[in-house]
């Protein structure tokens, strides 16, 4: 029945004191800390306060806004620690969702801030379009004169952006990729990926792919995960991914894999079905370990 605290600044500049003398005079155990915005749902030790958190806890926060900063992000923060037997707390909102009434107000919390930040953006087009009518060009000059000079610096920084932001948020989805390729195809790692709670980036196949050269150019990812896969029977394949599952989440019983395999994973058994029992999740161990994937 622990409290573990999560607190957040946006920038290097700012710091936690605040936060972290509030959360543990309300008897936080653990407290995790983050410098990111937000607005970013790829934050590790948010993930990592979520992966702490089990049956009975309580995550705290200061305010709703340290947490999420968007409806749907905050609910399904929410649901995850749900499906934990966990609840959500914040101090500064009469947010506790181990009543009823305690959800209710999150969802409504949620939902003003949600509108508060859609009138910004509403205001801030308005005031925008306003500009263009008065005769102001918005945007970069050198950028409207196709300076070749600029667009070189802009296209620079995106891509350094793009690299940051990936190896921020790179612990959450990097050791599927590593334990997985290349011994099985893209679209079977991106289905792992797409299974971790709570959800990281939104990838494609082809955004995976992609994430992982930059990664590995710039020597965080060793190259060998971007060698072609070889041809996988489906026997073979599926074994694979049990074994895989088996030694992530050791503790994981026969039924638990088999709705692993049918809801998230979406993989058809062998027979063409779409549910996986508990008695064809046994057979696909005895097949993992006849092929050496796993310890006998």
């Amino acid at each position: 029945m622990a409290i573990i605290g999560y607190a957040r600044v946006s920038t290097d500049e700012q710091d936690t004191a605040a936060q972290l003398s509030a959360l543990r005079a309300e008897g936080c155990t653990l407290v995790v800390e983050d410098k990111a915005s937000g607005g970013s749902r790829d934050r590790p030790n948010l993930a990592r306060a979520l992966e702490r958190v089990g049956p009975g806890d309580t995550l705290l926060v200061v305010r709703i806004d340290r947490l999420a900063r968007s409806l749907s992000h905050l609910l399904e923060i929410v649901e995850t620690l749900r499906g934990k037997g966990a609840y959500f707390r914040s101090i500064n909102d009469p947010i506790d969702t181990s009543s009823a009434q305690g959800m209710l107000m999150t969802q409504m919390l949620g939902a003003f801030a949600e509108f508060e930040r859609a009138l910004i953006r509403e205001r801030t087009r308005a005031g925008l379009k306003a500009a263009v009518a008065r005769g102001a060009r918005p945007g970069n000059p050198k950028m409207r004169a196709r300076d070749p000079v600029a667009i070189s610096e802009i296209r620079r920084s995106l891509k350094l952006r793009h690299l940051h932001e990936l190896v921020d948020g790179r612990q959450r989805w990097l050791p599927t990729v590593t334990r997985l390729r290349p011994h099985l195809p893209w679209a079977l790692v991106l289905r792992q990926i797409r299974a971790i709670t709570p959800p990281v980036r939104s990838f494609s196949e082809r955004t995976l792919v992609k994430a992982c050269r930059t990664l590995v150019r710039a020597g965080y990812a060793d190259a060998s995960i971007l060698e072609p896969a070889p041809r996988l029977p489906p026997d073979t394949r599926v074994a694979r991914l049990v074994a895989d599952r088996l030694k992530t989440h050791p503790d994981s019983s026969l039924r638990e894999i088999a709705s692993w395999l049918t809801r998230d994973l979406r993989e058809p058994t062998p027979r063409g079905g779409l549910a996986w029992s508990a008695e064809g999740v046994r057979r696909v161990i005895g097949q993992a370990q006849k092929l050496q994937l796993l310890e006998a």
